[in-house]
């Protein structure tokens, strides 16, 4: 394994003007001026604002979603154990922490994920303020969910983001704990329910129907990805995404590569201003983004070898690591069958010093691996050792969306699709039997939103 690029002269002092904004803060506290600040508030938070009040359709590559490209069927997912962990995690809350826990499967905050450390919008359980037992709760239904690979990935990462709060000197801001869980409908074998944990450079969205499992939009990342001391001393995060996409574009043919790499440096060179965001880099389906319109770009997998496409698929492997056998063996099958409209493109050098970007993008998986510049590392070009990967599964199927209105129109009468249509809250399942829901407005399809967010609740 090669050596990794040593983060230690980019560690922050004091004097830091980003560690110095936030020193002595508390998360909440930090929130608050964050919301405050002009640049964040420019930058993310009043777009973030006028993209959340969009109706969802999902990233799309031009002006029309695709159809047709999902379908329910029982994967084998882990719905008994995850139901069971929920079940035990919801006997244990207070009243209190069960309405900040428990919102409508329906409910807008689904998209309110990001990945700042800006605690600015305040729903679900925060992991740091809830008594031990409580966060172990909260830990056995993400245990259940995910694979043991990827559960302790999660975890990693988390682990990691206090690694960081430790060098930039504010735990209470950046720490194992700053991450917020909540509960979409309630547990059920057979009906849609799911979980989110949103924070510092994780974001999971999961959402179940039977056994059938949506992992997305997923985001992780870490700065710095690797621990040169202390109890995570020697672990490296993402190298199987690093290392597997540098030998995809170097399996590439002179003129695959030709096709492939749109733009030869991850900054600057020919690549237009607008491209890069100051936030968001070279990533485009980031926070807020369930609507893009990311349009192909690349070499097409279409024209890959044999071996070329084993590689790829490797590739994607690694990214739905997360999920549990059943689910992630029927994620990797569907990427399978649209492999002839994949496209693969890549920004930066192809060197083992080189930073890069690239994309893996098909009608049913947006996957985005980047090479970050600091945030509260100093380093002001992009560093092998800051990264960020995103998971998306395009046409409507975010939050597993396509799959919610499947169940609706399947499994129930045509005429009562909550969520779809504003049909009636109590409605007869196909074999007659009920089911409530709480909401029976889907706040994405009729423009009715049930937000219990506030940007400026304290």
């Amino acid at each position: 394994m090669k050596k990794p690029l040593d983060f230690r002269p980019y560690v922050p002092t004091l004097e830091y003007p980003r560690v110095k904004a936030m020193h002595g803060r508390t998360a909440h506290e930090h929130g608050v001026a964050g919301y405050a600040n002009p640049i964040p508030r420019d930058l993310l938070f009043k777009p973030w604002e006028v993209l959340y009040g969009e109706p969802f359709k999902g990233v799309i590559t031009d002006g029309t979603p695709l159809t047709g490209l999902y379908e329910r069927r029982d994967h084998g997912a882990p719905t008994a154990a995850m139901v069971e962990a929920t079940v035990r995690l919801i006997a244990a809350v207070t009243p209190v922490e069960r309405e900040a826990l428990m919102l409508p499967l329906d409910a807008r905050e689904w998209r309110r994920w990001n990945n700042t450390e800006m605690y600015v919008w305040h729903y679900g359980l925060r992991l740091e303020e809830v008594a031990l037992p409580l966060r172990e709760a909260i830990l056995e239904v993400m245990r259940a969910s995910l694979s043991g690979t990827g559960y302790e990935k999660a975890r990693d990462v988390m682990r990691f983001n206090h690694f960081l709060g430790e060098l930039a000197m504010n735990t209470k801001v950046l720490g194992e704990w700053s991450y917020n869980f909540t509960l979409f409908g309630a547990p059920s074998t057979t009906e849609p329910w799911g979980w989110q944990l949103s924070g510092h450079h994780l974001a999971l969205n999961c959402l179940v129907i039977g056994g059938q499992m949506v992992l997305s939009p997923a985001f992780m990342g870490a700065e710095p990805n690797y621990a040169d001391e202390g109890p995570l001393m020697g672990k490296r995060l993402f190298q199987d995404e690093e290392n597997g996409g540098l030998a995809l574009i170097r399996a590439l043919s002179s003129a695959q590569q030709e096709q492939a790499i749109i733009y030869h440096a991850t900054t600057g060179g020919n690549m237009p201003p607008t491209r890069r965001h100051r936030a968001d880099q070279l990533h485009l389906g980031g926070a807020f983004q369930d609507n893009r319109v990311v349009p192909y770009e690349g070499a097409p997998a279409a024209g890959f070898s044999k071996v070329q496409r084993r590689q790829l698929l490797d590739l994607v492997n690694a990214y739905i690591v997360p999920l549990p056998e059943g689910p992630r063996t029927a994620r990797i099958d569907e990427v399978e069958r649209h492999l002839d409209d994949t496209h693969f493109c890549w920004i930066g050098g192809t060197g083992e010093d080189d930073t890069f970007y690239y994309r893996i993008q098909s009608p049913v998986v947006m996957i985005e691996f980047d090479h970050h510049s600091g945030v509260f590392l100093t380093n002001e070009l992009p560093a092998k050792f800051h990264i960020h990967t995103i998971v998306r599964t395009p046409n409507g199927n975010d939050y597993g969306m396509d799959l919610l209105r499947l169940h609706y129109a399947q499994d129930h009468h045509e005429g009562a699709q909550p969520g779809v249509d504003g049909a009636p809250a109590e409605h007869k399942n196909k074999d007659g039997g009920r089911h409530t829901h709480h909401n029976h407005s889907h706040p994405d399809y009729d423009g009715h939103s049930h937000d219990h967010g506030d940007p400026h609740h304290d």
